[in-house]
């Protein structure tokens, strides 16, 4: 079966253009949602219904996904069900093909290594800061903390604003809350 998945950035968008470029498909999926992750309702929704067999055929690969990383994170979801990709604006790196896998497989290895000297540098920038006692660890929120936190924001206290009362940044409040 042939899926097709279109993405605009915002809902005053027009996906036709995109829809056109697809030709004829059996089944279509589209998010009307920033491209910035792959948390996008459509998409979720495609990948929870492609099957083994299935063609996912996409205009270009910044619809799908906007980084290197996001898009082999996706590609190897699909590859895993048994789904192909392609691409209509670069059949070369359509997955139906030896050429195209290859292709991916370069891109792949170039995001680890990247990922690996990003890590590496890190780990350099966190040994300095500790030499020089400048490095600390972010605070985590307890139970108790996290409780208090959901009771403000429950009372409509902004969430950056339960975040300096508790002394840690929006992305610590975020993450204790997700958990």
């Amino acid at each position: 079966m042939i899926v097709g998945y279109v993405r605009v950035s915002t809902v005053e968008q027009n996906e036709a253009r995109q829809v056109e470029a697809l030709g004829d498909v059996e089944k279509l999926f589209c998010d009307k949602v920033s491209g910035k992750d792959t948390q996008r309702p459509e998409l979720t929704a495609l990948l929870d219904w492609v099957r083994e067999g299935d063609i996912v055929r996409v205009k270009s690969v910044d619809r799908l996904a906007r980084s290197t990383r996001d898009l082999l994170e996706l590609l190897g979801t699909l590859e895993a069900k048994g789904v192909g990709v392609e691409f209509v604006d670069a059949p070369a790196l359509s997955t139906n093909s030896p050429q195209g896998r290859f292709v991916l497989t370069v891109l792949g290895a170039v995001a680890e290594f990247e990922r690996a000297l990003i890590k590496e540098r890190q780990a350099e920038g966190i040994a300095l800061a500790k030499k020089r006692g400048v490095y600390e660890k972010q605070r985590k929120l307890d139970a108790d903390a996290i409780a208090r936190a959901r009771v403000q924001i429950k009372r409509g206290v902004p969430k950056a604003e339960v975040a300096r009362r508790l002394g840690v940044s929006r992305q610590t409040l975020y993450t204790a809350l997700r958990n």
